[in-house]
């Protein structure tokens, strides 16, 4: 009963707010758009508990948000650790483990309505608002996301660039959100004139209509030396968009794996990181 529950209430929610778009427009487009910036997931569950209270911890607050953020202290270099969609700072555990003994100072927090910081929507532009003032705090030499922290990251330096940051990491990263909300219309079953209506609804808000809002795009004028890697069979973010993010990107290098999912939780790729932030 459960999964049937869950199979049909995008539908259910579909028909409501295309309803609604008919009484109220207005509404309609802002139920819509928050139910898209909604995590269902992501809070730190007991078993991850133990791993993150060892770190020292610090409240931020952005507007009315409160940040959770972590540090493993270190005399080295900062490194800030930006998390994806659904997830929170422990996702990064054992990489921490492993730059920690490399000496390097970890920084990390979790996003807006993830893990133990407040809030009840994210989505990028809110997450590089968050992200500038977690860099003002703790000024990184070095920027590693991963999936939608990807998009923020590249997003970030995009718009606010940042001459302090030395050098950028994106796992697997979502390119074009016209894409992303192609998927979301196909949910929900919304009409054209709906997603017409929303992409407007974005472009007030954010100053992008859906296909210019595009990381591919954004990378033309990212000047850092990077490091890309994703999976050419990774079944969340097309291999297609991160090879044209590669394309953009001048001082990209581009590691292509196979089989190893769009989370990339692996020894191997650990290594990579490391041994690029160490050239």
């Amino acid at each position: 009963m459960k999964k049937k529950y869950k199979k049909y209430l995008p539908l259910i929610l579909g028909k409501y707010i295309q309803a609604l778009f008919i009484f109220n427009q207005k509404k309609a487009l802002n139920k819509a758009y928050l139910l898209f910036c909604t995590p269902r997931k992501g809070k730190v569950l007991p078993e991850q508990e133990v791993f993150l209270e060892n770190a020292e911890d610090e409240i931020i607050t952005v507007d009315n948000l409160h940040l959770q953020t972590y540090r493993w202290p270190s005399l080295g270099e900062t490194i800030l650790l930006v998390h994806g969609w659904e997830s929170n700072t422990h996702r990064w555990k054992n990489l921490i483990e492993k730059l920690h003994q490399q000496g390097y100072n970890v920084v990390a927090f979790d996003a807006p309505a993830h893990g133990n910081s407040s809030g009840k929507i994210l989505n990028v532009p809110l997450y590089t608002q968050c992200l500038q003032k977690i860099i003002d705090l703790y000024r990184p030499n070095y920027l590693l996301g991963h999936s939608v922290g990807g998009m923020a990251t590249i997003f970030h330096q995009y718009t606010q660039p940042n001459d302090e940051i030395d050098k950028l990491i994106v796992l697997a990263p979502p390119s074009e959100l016209a894409r992303i909300m192609d998927g979301y219309q196909n949910t929900l079953k919304l009409s054209a004139k709906f997603m017409d209506a929303l992409n407007q609804f974005f472009k007030n808000k954010h100053g992008y209509y859906f296909e210019e809002f595009s990381m591919a795009s954004f990378a033309k004028n990212l000047h850092k030396k990077g490091l890309l890697i994703h999976d050419i069979y990774d079944p969340i973010a097309p291999f297609s968009e991160a090879e044209n993010i590669y394309k953009n990107w001048k001082e990209v290098q581009f590691i292509k794996t196979e089989n190893l999912g769009h989370s990339l939780f692996y020894d191997q790729v650990d290594h990579w990181i490391i041994e690029f932030l160490n050239q």
